[in-house]
């Protein structure tokens, strides 16, 4: 089976390119990436004819049995793909559109009026999203196709580098994620500054960069809050490090589609405290994985963090079930495998 694979550049950041550079040492199919969007300081809208070229003569001389686009549900990524899949109907390819990221505001004007939608996404032949209320949603467009639940993944060699552990018995909260409100970083801030009342040497660590970032380190400071460490952006073995030496993970972010960072905090046996968005509640279960808490204020997630601190064997019950959960569900080898069962059912 050959399978095509539009993709961002590998070597950069970001959701989608991470994704597939996991999966790559991992594919037991032929599987080619073809990269698009910006790439090497060139904006992506300049490089988009001489990507739809490369593409085009990939496909007239590369006999793929599938194609596989991954847009974002965003107006621009929407734009760009359909042009791809525009070109991908002129040939006798079986054409799969991967939605990550998803927009809930363009989800919303679709809603209204899906006919834009339909008539250049219903080419596809078929469909993976990171939620079921995603796949709800395609279906309620109009979207008549199969449509594969899917999820995100965790590189395996993640877990396999040498970390320094802490040596203090001091408990840990990790936030690691972009620093933006969305992501909940301010409630994750205000969370621990309630919590701080209880537990005076508690910790926050927060890993990532972000536009908030700076706000972030001012309000600790203005308000002389202490034991919050500011990593910034971290690579491998720093990540690994985070995980290792947290007793907690969290996340109160507004919206997700499947965030990766959430199932390598489990793979690393750290419970869970996030929202129930995207793909989170379509697996998560609250009495065995952690809590999700439905707010966008501090004090309920202060209060669930309060309950798991107080409880050091259910911490360490949770712990064991997440790590097990996750080595079987969310390892890159599992999902590279799945994903290929998935794309092979449509020949």
């Amino acid at each position: 089976m050959k399978i095509l694979i539009n993709t961002p550049d590998t070597s950069l950041l970001g959701g989608v390119a991470n994704h597939y550079k996991g999966l790559q040492p991992h594919w037991h199919e032929d599987v080619t990436y073809n990269f698009i969007a910006g790439r090497k300081k060139i904006p992506g809208i300049v490089l988009l004819p001489f990507d739809l070229l490369v593409f085009f003569c990939k496909l007239m001389f590369g006999s793929y049995d599938a194609v596989v686009l991954n847009p974002s549900l965003g107006r621009t990524a929407l734009k760009r793909d359909s042009l791809f899949l525009l070109i991908a109907s002129l040939f006798n390819v079986k054409k799969l559109v991967f939605l990550h990221g998803w927009n809930d505001e363009l989800s919303c004007e679709i809603d209204s009026d899906p006919r834009w939608f339909k008539s250049k996404y219903g080419k596809a032949d078929g469909f993976f999203v990171l939620a079921k209320k995603f796949k709800d949603k395609l279906s309620s467009w109009g979207i008549s196709k199969p449509i594969f639940l899917m999820t995100t993944k965790v590189e395996t060699r993640l877990l396999t580098h040498k970390v320094v552990e802490k040596k203090s018995q001091q408990k840990t909260i990790l936030f690691l994620g972009r620093a933006e409100e969305y992501k909940g970083i301010f409630i994750a801030i205000d969370a621990f500054i309630i919590l701080k009342e209880i537990f005076p040497d508690l910790k926050l660590v927060v890993a990532g960069g972000g536009s908030a970032l700076a706000h972030c380190k001012s309000k600790v400071i203005s308000e002389g809050i202490s034991n919050v460490v500011f990593l910034g952006t971290i690579h491998g073995r720093e990540i690994a490090e985070a995980f290792t030496n947290a007793d907690l993970y969290i996340l109160p972010s507004y919206s997700e589609g499947m965030p990766t960072s959430l199932l390598e905090a489990m793979a690393f046996g750290l419970p869970i405290i996030s929202t129930p968005v995207g793909g989170i509640p379509d697996f998560f279960d609250t009495k065995n994985m952690g809590a999700l808490v439905d707010s966008k204020k501090a004090k309920p997630f202060a209060k669930e963090m309060e309950r798991l601190l107080n409880d050091p064997l259910e911490m360490v019950r949770i712990s064991k079930f997440n790590k097990n959960y996750a080595k079987r569900h969310f390892m890159a080898s599992a999902v590279a495998v799945d994903f290929e069962e998935k794309v092979k059912s449509f020949l």
